[in-house]
């Protein structure tokens, strides 16, 4: 009885060890599930981490890069993949990215040094980042580049960006080159009036009224010079400062503010013996927009072909036509033209066509045309010339038409 009642214990025993078995391989079974689910989730979550990350880089307009202390890239944002033409540039050295020896230098100054560092480097056209995609001549960048404080020491990350500032810096250039420029358009004729006032003073010219008339005549020609510089120069202050976002857009009959500008040449177009030819299919045509700046244009356009053809007999065409929502405004004329080489540079401040001209000196402000583009532009419009020395010069401004109204609108 004694040895069944120790079997029956044993056999218990076993059962309760079976049973503990199973439950310990169960339990190791749900832990390694466990495990397994928690990786997933913990890589789930980087995953989602690292595209969230990627999503906010790209969503960047610089490029942007992680580069290692081997002077490895380790990533890219999209901006900067497509500034390097979609190369994959991952692991591959940045010192074959940055061709440019300026900035790599910047960079690699952060890499030895672990200092933050900021460079802006101003590049010709053939040397840009950007390639053969480059076409604004010269180019400007911003290299900025930090060591992230959270990387390890043993393999630290320095994270750079590359921002494309030649916009700021052509405007930049263009300001400097226009204070220069008027700075000298205004100290020619102040002295030319200072130098007439000294011989008139000093030298008693004013008890010979002949010589003292010829010297005001000269002396009121230059101040009317002046005066002209400074009206363009508002002009175009008013145009790049962003009043040209309150322009007054107002019906308007384009005939009459032709009308207008041939009046206010008339005498010039009188002792040149020039001809004005009209060319309007429709005389009642409404433009929109704002009469002044288009007065200045029209203005502008046709004084500055009188004045580049002194000769008598210039022929000059004004002419409008509309297609559908657009309006394409032309001012041709039959003078000399203008020389290739010329042609990208006319629309700039204070450019000067002048070279194809004998010995005289064609005066003006430069600034015309300038103003002319400006004042298109702000219209939401584009201009521009083409010319066949000899034989025709032409500007097209091509400008949308919100709406035709009928001649009982106009202003």
């Amino acid at each position: 009885m004694t040895t069944g009642i120790a079997i029956t214990a044993a056999v218990a025993a076993l059962a309760a060890l079976t049973i503990v078995a199973l439950r310990l391989r169960g339990a190791i079974r749900q832990s390694k599930a466990d495990a397994h689910a928690w990786k997933l989730r913990i890589e789930q979550d980087l995953l989602q981490a690292r595209e969230e990350r990627n999503r906010l880089l790209d969503a960047l307009g610089d490029a942007f890069m992680l580069v290692d202390s081997s002077g490895s890239i380790r990533f890219t944002n999209s901006a900067a993949r497509e500034l390097f033409g979609e190369r994959d540039l991952t692991d591959r050295p940045v010192r074959e990215t940055l061709l440019e020896t300026r900035l790599s230098k910047a960079l690699f100054q952060c890499l030895e040094t672990g200092e933050s560092v900021q460079a802006k480097v101003v590049l010709p056209q053939q040397t840009s980042p950007r390639g053969d995609h480059e076409n604004r001549g010269i180019n400007a960048w911003i290299l900025d580049a930090a060591r992230l404080p959270s990387s390890p020491d043993g393999d630290p990350l320095t994270r750079v960006i590359l921002r494309d500032v030649t916009a700021e810096h052509q405007i930049d250039q263009i300001r400097k080159d226009f204070v220069a420029n008027a700075s000298h358009e205004l100290r020619t004729p102040m002295a030319i009036i200072n130098g007439y006032l000294e011989n008139l003073l000093d030298d008693n010219m004013v008890d010979d009224p002949a010589v003292a008339r010829r010297f005001l005549s000269v002396m009121r020609k230059h101040s009317d010079r002046i005066s002209r510089i400074v009206e363009d120069m508002l002009v175009i202050s008013r145009l790049e400062s962003g009043e040209a976002n309150s322009l007054k857009i107002e019906p308007f009959k384009f005939r009459s503010c032709i009308t207008d500008v041939l009046e206010r040449l008339e005498s010039v177009i009188r002792s040149q013996s020039a001809t004005i030819v009209v060319e309007m299919p429709d005389p009642t045509l409404i433009l929109q927009g704002d009469r002044f700046y288009w007065t200045q244009v029209l203005f502008n356009l046709v004084e500055n072909a009188l004045k580049q053809n002194p000769h008598p007999g210039l022929r000059v065409e004004i002419g409008c036509t509309s297609t559908g929502g657009q309006l394409d405004i032309w001012v041709a004329d039959d003078g000399i033209g203008i020389p290739s080489a010329d042609l990208p540079h006319i629309f700039r401040r204070f450019y000067r066509v002048e070279k194809h001209h004998s010995q005289r000196e064609i005066k003006g402000t430069g600034l015309g045309l300038s103003i002319v583009k400006r004042a298109v532009e702000a219209h939401g419009g584009n201009i521009g010339v083409s010319s066949t020395p000899g034989r025709e010069t032409r500007f097209l401004i091509r400008v949308p038409m919100e709406q035709k109204l009928t001649g009982d609108h106009a202003a």
